[in-house]
């Protein structure tokens, strides 16, 4: 048996402060192993695709008949019957390159008769959870059941360094979304030029040399054990970041701590939106750690004002009177504040006065989380355990009232929401895969299915995590399309990787022209959306800075926003932050990346971070 992965390396420093900290330690990160060679040939043509009929069919009795004569039908997650638009094209655009998928075969997929469903999700049994407790029993604790998944997760993480705090000047930014993966940023600069031709508010800084503007030291945390810390948000006046049982501001760019906000426990989420008055909302374990509670419950939710700190309100759920709930995600539409427990049904508060809105009812259905912004979506599971149906159902943010409702087939057990409006949505087409949402819907206002998007496993590189429902990486929506990064792959010099930021028509789910390269060395991903315009990052090679870029969304012409030093220091505590994991911020010449775990260093000398930030003129 193998020995187990070591501790992750990037945490908690021996002594707090800010500003700049102690020499490096000897070593740090070299030149990047070269790669085994280049990938063994060409990328495979994916099998035919499965859609998603509102109701799986009926298992046949019987081999299924042969294909038909004549032309071939239209695999299922095209558009069907009235509405759908005549002579949608039946090839992808001649010659694509690396990262399309080849062509479609032209024969019918799941949602015909004669076939079978394929194999989706493992079983909750597989997973490393206990399954949902049967009536009468203890309801799960949900703070215990992930508590696998986070070792695993910061046991990948690879080891960060230390860099030299710098400041700069203080630039002018407004930003009132915090979001990452297909979540729009807003920005009101005032000055400097515009980005590409006018799509987003993102201007280009006089000097895109970014300088470290500070560091905030990750907490001592026992060893073995890994801690939460998630959730960041930035705006023109604050930098916000979770700590152990506090989030605390400060000012962006000099690292100064503009107030603490005490909390109960470990924050568990946070919200990636902001509210238009600077309100965000976490989530946070009921009770401080200790040997005799390890794990307390996620039930405290608690909205706050960015600008000074203020606690607005701090509240839980407790259905019948009976346990309180616990909550793993945490998002916002207009006034409304909806957890969701991943479950045991999910919750909405009114933002301005803690109000319940709705709460888990007891019956065979629950929501199982929400992704907020311009609207409200769920996903609702119904069904005993072992039998359950998915549901994404668009809801009133006020009310909870459901809009429409898109029925998932068996076997398919979460979907990943990773736009609100439009709504679009991953699942895993069969096992669980890398990047956690091999195909990807696109539905109009009604909820009626415009296209269904195959993103083979292993050709990509976006991020949604399992069991949740609005955590995806590494992916956007904008301009009526999916913005998604290959897998790196040779590239023309020896030893080179490269990547490159593809586009899907979220009408046809062909791809486009669309094809951003990251340049030799570089991996790129977006960020987020500014308007029509890309936000992606660039990380840099072993001998070169990182960049923000935004790429245009008609021309994708990429315009450099920011470039990290390229020091040692600087490129080790990048790698530690694992950026494409990271909490990334961009705006206003900024950039913030932040971890949400937390664990012990490999040794009391290494100075280890929980937040990196950097600043462009």
């Amino acid at each position: 048996m193998s020995q187990p992965p070591p501790p992750p390396p990037n945490q908690p420093p021996q002594g707090g402060g800010f500003g700049a900290p102690q020499d490096p330690p000897p070593g740090g990160f070299g030149p990047p192993t070269p790669p085994a060679g280049p990938p063994a040939g060409p990328p495979q043509q994916p099998q035919p695709g499965y859609g998603y009929p509102q109701a799986p069919p009926q298992a046949p009795q019987t081999p299924p008949p042969a294909a038909p004569a004549g032309p071939p039908q239209q695999p299922y997650g095209y558009p069907q019957g009235p509405g759908a638009p005549q002579g949608a094209p039946q090839q992808p655009p001649a010659q694509p390159g690396y990262g399309y998928p080849g062509q479609q075969p032209a024969q019918p997929g799941y949602g015909y008769p004669g076939q079978q469903p394929p194999y989706g999700y493992p079983q909750p049994s597989t997973m490393p959870m206990q399954p949902q407790a049967p009536q009468g029993r203890r309801k799960l604790n949900a703070q215990a059941a992930i508590i696998v998944a986070a070792v695993v997760a910061i046991a990948l993480i690879v080891g960060g360094g230390v860099m030299y705090a710098k400041s700069s000047d203080k630039g002018d930014d407004k930003d009132t979304s915090a979001g990452s993966g297909g979540t729009e940023g807003k920005n009101d600069n005032e000055g400097g030029e515009d980005v590409g031709g006018g799509g987003g508010t993102e201007k280009v800084p006089s000097s895109t040399s970014a300088k470290v503007l500070f560091q905030v030291p990750a907490a001592e945390v026992p060893k073995k054990d890994v801690w939460s810390v998630a959730g960041s948000w930035l705006t023109d006046k604050v930098y916000a970041k979770s700590g152990v049982s506090e989030v605390v501001g400060y000012d962006p760019d000099s690292g100064k701590e503009s107030w603490t906000l005490p909390l109960s426990g470990l924050t568990c989420a946070g919200s990636p939106e902001i509210t238009k008055d600077g309100v965000a909302v976490v989530v946070a374990e009921d009770a401080k750690r200790t040997k005799a509670n390890p794990y307390p419950d996620c039930t405290e939710v608690t909205a706050f004002d960015l600008d000074t700190g203020k606690e607005l309100w701090t509240k839980s759920v407790a259905p019948g009177g009976g346990e309180k709930t616990a909550f793993k995600e945490v998002s916002i539409t207009g006034t409304t504040v909806a957890a969701g427990s991943g479950l045991n049904g999910g919750a909405a508060f009114d933002i301005s006065n803690g109000k319940i809105l709705w709460q888990p009812k007891v019956g065979s259905c629950e929501d199982v989380g929400y992704a907020g912004g311009e609207q409200l979506v769920a996903v609702r599971k119904c069904g005993d355990y072992g039998n359950e149906k998915y549901e994404v159902q668009q809801l009133d943010p006020k009310s909870g009232t459901v809009k429409w409702s898109y029925k998932l087939p068996d076997g398919i057990d979460n979907a990943k929401v990773i736009s609100t409006k439009p709504v679009v949505f991953g699942v895993d087409s069969g096992e669980i895969t890398a990047s956690g949402a091999t195909d990807v819907f696109s539905l109009d206002d009604s909820g009626k299915l415009r296209a269904k998007i195959t993103l083979e496993d292993g050709k990509y590189e976006h991020d949604c995590g399992v069991n949740a429902v609005h955590n995806c990486k590494a992916i956007a929506v904008g301009n009526d399309k999916l913005y998604v990064p290959t897998k790196q792959h040779e590239g023309a010099k020896q030893y080179s990787r490269v990547n490159e930021i593809v586009s899907f028509s979220l009408a046809t789910g062909k791809p486009t022209s669309d094809r951003a390269d990251a340049g030799e060395g570089y991996e790129i991903f977006p960020i987020r959306m500014d308007g029509s315009n890309v936000i992606a990052y660039k990380n840099g090679p072993y001998d070169k800075g990182s960049q923000v870029v935004s790429i245009d969304g008609k021309s994708f012409k990429e315009t450099k926003l920011l470039e990290t030093p390229a020091t040692d220091q600087v490129r080790s505590a990048i790698s530690g932050m694992v950026p494409k994991s990271s909490e990334m911020r961009y705006t206003g010449g900024r950039l913030f990346m932040a971890e949400d775990l937390i664990s012990a260093p490999y040794s009391a000398d290494e100075k280890d971070y929980a937040a990196i930030g950097f600043g462009a003129k």
